[in-house]
């Protein structure tokens, strides 16, 4: 046994090597490409710490910095047929719903309701996840809904929903579309209990979730530099055989051509809900509930 060869050199090569960072401490921001800490992108609200760039998040990680002292209560959405249509393609539907639910934190589709005060006000918020099947709309996400609106409306609250959604989901067929008639009925009620309809467009916000509830809002706030229209920008040119001008269906061109009421930063979000609530809630408030509160 060669000493030198057999413990000794291991022994110097282990001190030296360079160890390799494990995958999970960095990210890449895709539109400026620097490298960014896991821990402090996180912290930062999945926002890139040196352009502005705003990340998709996900439901469970937006809520506690929405809500007073992030605290919030989560409803669960009524159950539905998992496979109505026994759809399948290069993998069966009811296989891609439970993979989705597996990497979705409890969720058990691209919808999200929570509950909770903001500036001491009951609200209740929906919100879209993208991360789960493309926050496509299925009868699910439709029930769900409804579910929010009710809520607001026996609360007495505003409803205030997230978007994130490349639209209908195509293996429920004829009943996803169903969605966009229920979901607007849903909104209607909300409006006629005189409660506030706020609308937050995130990237991205397309198809029939922008063709029914997304686009219904009293106000319509949208993050920087976000996606929102109804077909795509390919779709769209070929169909016109035209150019697009610079920046369509992006947050800042829908706020100049007045689709947005404002683009807002997400760490100035809470603070911007928390002050329309505050002038919507009095301004709907009955004349005796508005000099009380005076």
């Amino acid at each position: 046994m060669n000493w030198l060869t057999n413990f000794v050199r291991p022994k110097l090569r282990a001190l030296v090597a360079r160890k390799e960072a494990p995958e999970n401490l960095w990210l890449k921001c895709p539109k400026c490409e620097q490298m960014l800490f896991m821990r402090d992108w996180e912290a930062n609200q999945e926002v890139c710490t040196h352009c502005g760039h705003h990340m998709r998040i996900r439901p469970m990680k937006r809520l506690p910095h929405l809500f007073d002292d992030g605290k919030f209560e989560i409803h669960p959405i009524p159950r539905v047929i998992a496979d109505p249509l026994k759809f399948r393609h290069t993998k069966r539907y009811d296989a891609q719903l439970k993979e989705a639910q597996a990497k979705s934190e409890g969720a058990t589709d691209a919808l999200v309701v929570a509950s909770g005060t903001m500036g001491g006000r009951a609200a209740v918020v929906a919100l879209l996840d993208f991360g789960f099947m493309g926050g496509s709309m299925g009868t699910a996400v439709g029930e769900g809904l409804v579910m929010a609106a009710e809520l607001a409306v026996a609360r007495k609250a505003p409803l205030i929903v997230f978007s994130a959604s490349g639209g209908a989901r195509m293996q429920e067929g004829i009943l996803s579309l169903m969605q966009l008639t229920r979901t607007t009925i849903a909104v209607r009620k909300v409006k006629q209990a005189g409660l506030p309809y706020i609308v937050v467009l995130t990237d991205p916000t397309t198809g029939g979730v922008s063709a029914s509830f997304a686009m219904l809002g009293d106000i319509h706030l949208a993050e920087p530099d976000a996606i929102i229209g109804f077909a795509g920008q390919r779709v769209i040119q070929d169909t016109i055989r035209q150019e697009l001008p610079e920046g369509f269906q992006r947050s800042e061109y829908l706020l100049e051509h007045g689709m947005v009421d404002a683009v807002v930063h997400r760490h100035k979000m809470r603070e911007t809900l928390v002050r329309l609530i505050a002038l919507l809630m009095e301004s709907s408030a009955p004349p005796q509930a508005a000099v009380a509160a005076r």
